[in-house]
C-alpha cells in the first residue's frame, strides 16, 4: 500500500469517526430535550390537572380508610399556582359535599382531606352531634360516631368571632358535639371529617380560606390495609373491592 492510499484511507477513518461523535451528540440532546417535555408536561398536569393523595388517618372513616390512594381532581376548583395564593379558572366552586384536599390553616408540614359543609353565608350549628345547616337538621349517613363522651376544647374558642347575631357570646361554650350558631364568612369555608368524634377540623383549627383549596376527590385508584402487621401488606392486603371506587 503506498502512501497516497494510507492518507486517502485515513481521512476516510477520520471522516466516519466524526460524523458518528456528531450523531451522538445530536442523539444526546434530543433525549435531554425529551426528557425536559416530559417533565414540563409532568408539572403541568400535577399542578393543574391531577394529583395524589395517600389517607394516613382514620379522621374520614368509613368513606375514606388508612391506606386508600386518592386520584384528586385539582382541575374541577382550578389548580393552585406555586407558592401563591392565585388558581387559575376551575370549571365549578366547591359545593357542599365534597370531600377537598387542601393546605390547612394551622401547619405547613402536610394536606388534608374533609368534607365541606358550609359556604360563604350558611348558619351552621350542631346538637347533640347532629349538623343544622341554615335551621335545618341535616341527613349524614356517610358520617361515623363512637362510644366517646362530649368534650370541650380551648382551641374551639375561635368560634366567638363568627357567632350569629342572636347567640349570647358572653355564655358560649362549645363542645366537639353542640357548638354554633356560627355564620360562615365570604372567602371560608367550613370543614367537618366523616368520622365526627375522630377528627380535627375546622370546629378546632378554625375556617378554611377558600385559596387553600387543592382539588376534589374522585376515586380511590390503590387500597390495602395498612394497620396489618402481615409483611407486604401492600401485596397481601389489598382491597381489591375498593379499587377505583367513586368518592362522595
Amino acid at each position: 500500500m503506498n502512501g497516497e492510499e494510507k492518507t486517502k484511507r485515513t481521512r476516510r477513518r477520520v471522516a466516519g469517526e466524526k460524523d458518528g461523535g456528531d450523531e451522538e451528540k445530536v442523539g444526546w440532546k434530543e433525549n435531554v430535550r425529551s426528557l425536559g417535555v416530559a417533565v414540563i408536561f409532568f408539572l403541568i398536569l400535577r399542578t393543574f390537572v391531577l394529583q395524589t393523595f395517600f389517607i394516613t388517618s382514620g379522621s374520614m372513616e368509613d368513606t375514606l380508610l388508612v391506606g386508600d390512594f386518592l386520584v384528586v381532581n385539582r382541575a374541577s376548583v382550578g389548580g393552585r399556582l406555586p407558592f401563591s395564593q392565585a388558581h387559575v379558572p376551575g370549571y365549578r366552586s366547591p359545593e357542599r359535599g365534597d370531600i377537598l384536599v387542601f393546605d390547612p390553616p394551622h401547619t405547613d408540614e402536610f394536606r388534608l382531606v374533609k368534607r365541606l359543609v358550609g359556604v360563604p353565608g350558611d348558619r351552621l350549628e350542631m346538637r347533640d352531634q347532629v349538623l343544622y345547616l341554615n335551621g335545618e337538621a341535616q341527613d349524614e349517613p356517610f358520617t361515623r360516631h363512637g362510644p366517646e363522651a362530649d368534650e370541650s376544647d380551648p382551641r374551639m374558642a375561635w368560634q366567638s368571632s363568627i357567632l350569629a347575631p342572636d347567640a349570647d357570646a358572653a355564655s358560649y361554650r362549645p363542645t366537639r358535639d353542640n357548638w354554633g350558631p356560627l355564620i360562615v364568612p365570604e372567602g371560608h369555608y367550613f370543614m367537618l371529617g366523616d368520622n365526627r368524634e375522630m377528627s380535627y377540623d375546622s370546629r378546632y383549627w378554625g375556617l378554611l380560606e377558600d385559596w387553600r383549596v387543592e382539588g376534589t376527590v374522585s376515586f380511590i385508584y390503590f387500597s390495602y390495609n395498612r394497620n396489618s402487621y402481615r409483611p407486604f401488606a401492600f401485596i397481601r392486603e389489598v382491597r381489591w373491592d375498593r379499587i377505583f371506587d367513586g368518592v362522595d
